[in-house]
């Protein structure tokens, strides 16, 4: 399939620049992905649209303060680096910005900390290796990276990480997982419904487009990925009794379908997975899915079409336009049934 069927019109006035006062009171529009028909709400109603058997799965990735701003150590140019994953010992692979002023063996420093080139990849992206162990660095001079389209950069951090964030590994959000509350999730368990967690740490290219005019042959990075045996057991106990599997996010249905993909079944796993969902997958376990308004032409969007069927997703994200839905990482939601 065309790149192009996947694109839709976007004025950067629905572009999201900072997040509600309060996470649960952000729009909520339902699709039914076999009949196309729509619904709109706001997220605190969501119970209003969970059975007592189902389960939500969460992911659990906390965005770890991987954005570093130094100095070359010639020029005292500056430099901004993103750390996405670690390689081994204090070697990173990190995206540098601007790269073309950095060669292999350049320092920049971060007041009495540095970091080295080791080598050079593509799209900006590097081996680097510290001087000094990485949380220590973090700890005093990361910041949260917000996405390249929040030209707002006066936002608590906070407020870009989920409420239920516990492992450090992403340099993203999921983001679909940011309208949850301590007082709506109670209100959830109230009525029965399950959570379980999984992990995916989410890497920058998530916001990297695709240039290739055929979907099929985009290459999907690699991301790891984690699911302990007791949160697996929650799920399929769920299934079956007769339970749907919601995942919250792209995020969480990545790790879901690579599992069950991988191993027939949903068990206790972890890896790195490069899953690329386009039109042409078959869904093995996820059920339903609570995701955010996605960037044209991106992997996200292509795995929502996928899902609930490319012209129900751009119908749907014509009539949230219509009714001034906010999109994107701070935006509105959609739950597809």
């Amino acid at each position: 399939m065309k790149l192009n069927l996947f694109d839709y019109n976007l004025p950067e006035k629905y572009i999201a620049q900072k997040p509600l006062l309060h996470r649960d009171k952000s729009k909520l529009l339902i699709l039914d992905r076999k009949s196309g028909a729509i619904k709109h709400d706001i997220f605190l109603n969501l119970p209003g649209y969970v059975n007592s058997k189902d389960i939500l799965v969460v992911n659990e990735s906390k965005v770890a303060k991987c954005r570093l701003f130094g100095k070359k150590e010639e020029t005292g140019a500056k430099i901004e680096c993103f750390v996405l994953n670690k390689v081994k010992d204090n070697q990173y692979l990190a995206l540098l910005k601007p790269s073309k002023r950095l060669k292999i063996s350049s320092r920049v420093f971060l007041e009495d900390y540095c970091f080295v080139v080791k080598s050079k990849l593509d799209y900006g992206k590097a081996i680097i290796e510290f001087n000094a162990p990485l949380d220590i660095i973090f700890e005093k001079f990361g910041k949260i990276p917000l996405p390249p389209y929040i030209k707002n950069n006066d936002i608590d951090e906070s407020r870009y990480q989920t409420i239920y964030a516990k492992e450090n590994g992403s340099a993203a959000s999921p983001t679909a997982g940011l309208h949850f509350t301590k007082n709506l999730i109670s209100r959830l368990k109230a009525k029965g419904i399950k959570f379980a967690k999984v992990r995916l740490d989410i890497g920058l290219d998530t916001f990297r487009p695709i240039i290739e005019e055929e979907i099929k042959d985009h290459k999907m990075h690699s991301e790891y990925y984690s699911i302990s045996k007791l949160e697996a057991e929650k799920i399929n106990n769920a299934k079956k009794n007769g339970g749907r599997v919601i995942a919250v996010g792209t995020t969480s249905t990545r790790v879901l379908e690579t599992v069950v993909s991988k191993n027939g079944i949903i068990t206790e796993d972890s890896g790195l997975t490069d899953l690329y969902v386009y039109p042409g997958y078959k869904f093995k376990i996820v059920d339903c899915m609570i995701t955010n308004f996605h960037i044209p032409k991106s992997t996200l969007l292509i795995m929502v079409s996928t899902f609930a069927g490319r012209e129900n997703i751009l119908n749907a994200y014509s009539e949230a336009k219509r009714n001034s839905y906010r999109f994107y990482s701070f935006g509105d939601c959609m739950m597809v049934v």
